[in-house]
């Protein structure tokens, strides 16, 4: 699954390295050793891993750790500070909304991106944007309504013709269609390529110059690992990308070598894709990422789920909940909102000293629990949700 090698091997590195007895050179490099293995097994370049080991072995070897802090703690923390240095700087999308951005979409046929798209006109719409999508797909069939039934599900209108082939006309058209809308973001998703395909390439150009996008995501499959590179390049040198979007991380071995040979092109990896659910986009955060992965957790990323959940909360069951007078039909909605924050694993991942604290079966055994006890309460009468004694 997605990282996880990379993950527990990590933990593993740090927890051996925690319950030694003394710190010497000897266990400096049996440590630094152990994270070169599963920099490899996670697919990463052998050049960036012997790098980013030879920096954390150098600092740990040669450092004095601050009053108070113990030579054990500050070796985790050069650990952290090198991994997050070595995924990249933090970006940020940031559009204007008192006036209409473009948002072009690039990427490798079978990379996710029409998926991608729902998921960012999503997360733009959860920040209080007016999303359009326009659909410049003209050369897989389907593509349309594909894009069609990703976006009506979160109520985002799909500019598109299946019967025009003219990609950069299309794009224009879209364009234009919802600036008299008063759209604030309009996003432009385009036929996937392979680097290669010189037409296609071309076309990318074309639809680049006609539109002026403010912002050129480039997806990438997480699963691809290194070669990440050789597609970022390509892509860059023929429309400028300003940030990369990583999907399939939930289930990719090679998502450390991804995330490395993205980070080495220069152009910041703005969002990754954890999973299936339209929710399942995170913007990508470095320093967040490896604290995750070190089992450091993340509690801006938990505050930011249950802060969405606030807003979509329902203050009349919040009020019965909260007095003890909840009925079955609100307990429903709290298993509801427990689903909306993804997985029991992703949860305890951004909770400080939670992560790996469960084993796998016992998550999936509580996961399978929660849906059979929403089937259960689905099966039940009106009378019956609303009183509970009934059931005696």
């Amino acid at each position: 699954m997605a990282l996880e090698r990379l993950r527990d091997g990590l933990q593993s590195a740090v927890k051996k390295l925690l319950g030694a007895d003394t710190i010497d050179e000897e266990i400096v490099k049996e440590f630094v050793n152990d994270l070169f293995k599963t920099l490899l097994q996670a697919d990463v370049q052998v050049k960036q891993a012997a790098d980013v080991t030879a920096r954390v072995k150098k600092r740990a070897l040669e450092e004095k750790p601050p009053p108070g802090l113990p030579r054990k703690d500050h070796i985790v923390k050069i650990l952290y500070e090198e991994l997050s240095a070595f995924l990249g700087t933090e970006g940020k999308v940031d559009l204007p909304a008192d006036k209409m951005s473009t948002v072009l979409m690039v990427g490798i046929q079978g990379s996710g991106k029409t998926t991608v798209v729902g998921k960012l006109a999503r997360h733009l719409l959860k920040g209080g944007y007016k999303v359009g999508v326009v659909c410049a797909d003209t050369f897989r069939p389907g593509a349309l309504v594909q894009l069609r039934t990703n976006c009506e599900k979160i109520g985002v209108e799909v500019f598109g013709d299946e019967k025009e082939k003219d990609a950069v006309k299309l794009s224009s058209q879209g364009v234009d269609h919802f600036r008299v809308q008063g759209k604030n973001v309009v996003i432009v998703d385009t036929s996937g390529r392979h680097k290669e395909e010189k037409g296609l390439l071309d076309e990318m150009k074309m639809i680049s110059a006609k539109i002026h996008p403010d912002l050129t995501f480039l997806v990438i499959d997480g699963t691809i690992g290194q070669q990440c590179y050789a597609q970022a390049e390509a892509f860059h040198k023929t429309v400028p990308v300003g940030g990369i979007i990583i999907t399939k991380l939930d289930g990719a071995a090679k998502g450390g070598g991804a995330l490395a040979a993205a980070a080495a092109t220069g152009a910041n990896i703005l969002f990754i894709g954890t999973g299936e659910r339209i929710d399942d986009l995170e913007a990508f955060s470095p320093t967040r990422f490896v604290g995750r992965l070190l089992g450091l957790g993340d509690i801006k990323a938990l505050l930011e789920k249950a802060k969405e959940l606030e807003t979509e909360a329902d203050e009349e069951k919040l009020q019965r909940i909260v007095s003890g007078k909840m009925t079955i039909d609100d307990l429903y909605y709290q298993l509801e909102q427990v689903r909306k924050m993804g997985s029991l694993r992703k949860l305890l991942e951004l909770i400080p000293g939670l992560s790996g604290a469960m084993k796998d079966e016992d998550m999936v055994g509580m996961e399978k629990n929660i849906e059979t006890w929403k089937f259960v309460i689905q099966s039940m009468t009106r009378e019956e949700k609303n009183d509970p004694d009934l059931l005696n």
